[in-house]
């Protein structure tokens, strides 16, 4: 993860004194200073992370196809929070917490690696005087959204973050209905979601990291289109590429899950967070209905085996920031872009509720409803700057 990992050298001297538009140009690709290290190590920030980042933003989950019957369901659990979707009855797709409000148990206990299954509806009440209920959102091509915002009406609109993210024109010749479940797998990882996502977001290092990915990303015209609170990954294909069927596009939804879909496979890559210095990256991987087995294992199989070996870079530099070795290093303004999206981002949103708990003078948990609680330690949020936990040290912090 070149983010943390490098530093550039930008005083090499000139032969020939730049023209004038060549030296705007540089003035503007300075290096761009990192998260601070602590950002990925402090239970504190981890503890702010849950409410800031994640109780009330629109979070990509799935895909529809995954529950195709009623009483079809999926749990997911980041971030101490645990969450069922499924179909009800109506044949709605519905989310709630996992917690009965009855008895305060969890209603559906599935430890399996999908966590995923079929319950009898007729023995499984989810009206909303029963269940802790969330906001719910499918999208133009099936895809599921929720919101964990306990307000009638989450505070953050959809359309704020990802108005049209579904109707890309990259998505023309895609039918989304055109795929079912081949596998789910998990890589349980010792490192912060942040750094797997600035990981995924960054390509910088794939030359010299991956050597499947020439095989299905053009590397000399990959770049990264930012909007909103979405990243879109595109390169131009070869005529080769085009021929196996293994050009690809993604997109990556702030805060932690891309989707990556083209002829033959799809795949929802999730990074949920347990912890300050642990996370389940998580993949649902789709088969195309009109693909060969073989043609869907060709890049399928490729793109396991760049996660694995991504898992080895993002351990070793949580290591590194455990250690200490870091603090908070550059990003290179071009070749890092989307690292930067992806960090400026996680800025915004982290800084701007410290000042709404600071405004209101209280620790505010927008998830929150009456009778529901949270896994993990209910801490006061004091965000570590490495230096000190005081109020004019953590606004620096942010104000970076």
């Amino acid at each position: 993860m070149s983010g943390l990992l490098s530093y550039f050298s930008w005083d090499r001297k000139r032969a020939v004194e730049p023209k004038e538009e060549v030296k705007k140009v540089e003035e503007k690709q300075q290096p761009v200073r990192a998260l601070p290290a602590s950002w990925y190590t402090s239970p504190d920030m981890y503890e702010f992370e849950r409410r800031a980042v994640f109780a009330n933003r629109w979070l990509f989950m799935t895909t529809t196809l995954r529950i195709l019957n009623a009483g079809d369901y999926i749990r997911y659990r980041f971030a101490g929070y645990d969450i069922i979707i499924i179909r009800n009855q109506e044949n709605e797709v519905k989310a709630f917490h996992n917690t009965s409000k009855q008895s305060q148990q969890v209603l559906i206990d599935n430890n399996t690696k999908e966590a995923s299954g079929h319950i009898n509806l007729a023995d499984f009440s989810t009206p909303a005087d029963d269940v802790f209920p969330i906001h719910t959102r499918i999208d133009r091509n099936g895809f599921i959204w929720i919101n964990l915002d306990a307000t009638a009406t989450p505070e953050i609109p959809f359309d704020q973050c990802f108005k049209d993210v579904d109707i890309q024109e990259r998505y023309a010749p895609i039918d989304f209905k055109n795929y079912d479940l081949n596998h789910v797998y998990t890589l349980e990882t010792e490192y912060n979601w942040k750094i797997a996502s600035d990981n995924f977001n960054e390509c910088y290092h794939c030359p010299t990291t991956h050597p499947d990915i020439p095989a299905f990303l053009n590397l000399d015209s990959f770049d990264s289109a930012l909007k909103d609170g979405h990243i879109q990954h595109a390169c131009a294909p070869t005529q080769e590429q085009i021929d196996l069927g293994v050009n690809v596009h993604s997109t990556y939804y702030f805060p932690n899950v891309s989707m990556t879909v083209g002829k033959h496979f799809l795949m929802i890559q999730k990074f949920l967070p347990h912890s300050p210095s642990t996370s389940t990256s998580h993949y649902e991987v789709f088969k195309a209905k009109t693909s060969s087995d073989e043609e869907f294992h060709l890049i399928a199989d490729m793109y396991e085996r760049v996660m694995r070996e991504d898992k080895v870079l993002c351990n070793n530099a949580q290591k590194n920031l455990n250690r200490g070795v870091f603090k908070a290093g550059y990003l290179h303004p071009k070749y890092e872009k989307a690292p930067i999206f992806f960090q400026q981002n996680c800025r915004e949103v982290v800084n701007e509720h410290w000042k709404r708990e600071k405004r209101e003078g209280r620790e505010v948990h927008p998830a929150k409803q009456p009778g529901l609680t949270f896994d993990g330690p209910a801490q006061k949020a004091e965000i570590e700057t490495g230096t000190g936990m005081e109020q004019g040290a953590q606004k620096g912090v942010l104000a970076w």
